[in-house]
């Protein structure tokens, strides 16, 4: 990990090109995903999947499906967040058999935290629910990319696609998934323009209120 993260992060951009001959190590793809895993979610419930795709046959076949953004084709693997399309009380119970598993909790501190999730979670609609998956797929997006800066992996964020193109090329659906963000990750082209032109921030005084 950079020591140097602010450095790493003025860095990173969004990646317009990428170097199709450039490959990420297993060592760098088995960080990601850890990285990933170790992400902050809401109640720690982890209602977002990752799927990653390197194989670029597939991914040519997703490429109309991604306003034909060459990077979704060029980089060195596609990562797909994803999130339940349901999420029943049995995937709740089942977090709460994980936390007494590893922790060796007891039920009575558990027992009135899940059923406090499981009634919460009964009372919203499916539409909330997405809505509240969708933002966890966003938490683990800032991650990996903070992550892929100081690994000095290049990345690019979009939500420029079509799921349900997705999700069916891909199965998603037969998994009880749907995909709501990409994340092509690899290194940058020579060739991109971009990579050299300088961020486009406000000043921090717009953005930051100290009180």
């Amino acid at each position: 990990m950079a020591t140097n993260i602010i450095e790493q992060l003025k860095w990173r951009y969004a990646t317009k090109k990428f170097d199709s001959n450039k490959i990420l190590t297993k060592q760098s793809i088995e960080q990601l995903k850890e990285a990933f895993n170790l992400t902050a979610t809401s109640y720690g419930l982890q209602p977002v999947t990752l799927v990653i795709v390197k194989d670029k046959e597939q991914r040519k076949d997703l490429l109309p499906h991604s306003w034909n953004q060459q990077q979704v084709v060029d980089a060195s693997h596609l990562l797909i967040f994803c999130v339940e399309e349901k999420l029943n009380p049995e995937y709740i119970q089942n977090y709460f058999k994980r936390v007494k598993t590893i922790r060796n909790t007891p039920d009575t501190i558990l027992k009135p935290f899940e059923e406090f999730l499981l009634n919460s979670f009964e009372e919203q609609s499916s539409a909330e629910i997405r809505t509240w998956a969708t933002n966890q797929a966003y938490l683990a997006l800032g991650n990996l990319l903070t992550v892929c800066a100081a690994k000095n992996i290049d990345a690019c964020p979009m939500e420029g696609f079509n799921p349900k193109e997705y999700d069916r090329i891909l199965g998603l659906n037969k998994k009880g998934l749907t995909s709501v963000l990409l994340l092509p990750v690899g290194y940058r082209d020579k060739s991109d323009f971009m990579a050299n032109e300088k961020k486009v921030r406000k000043t921090m005084d717009e953005v930051i209120i100290e009180l």
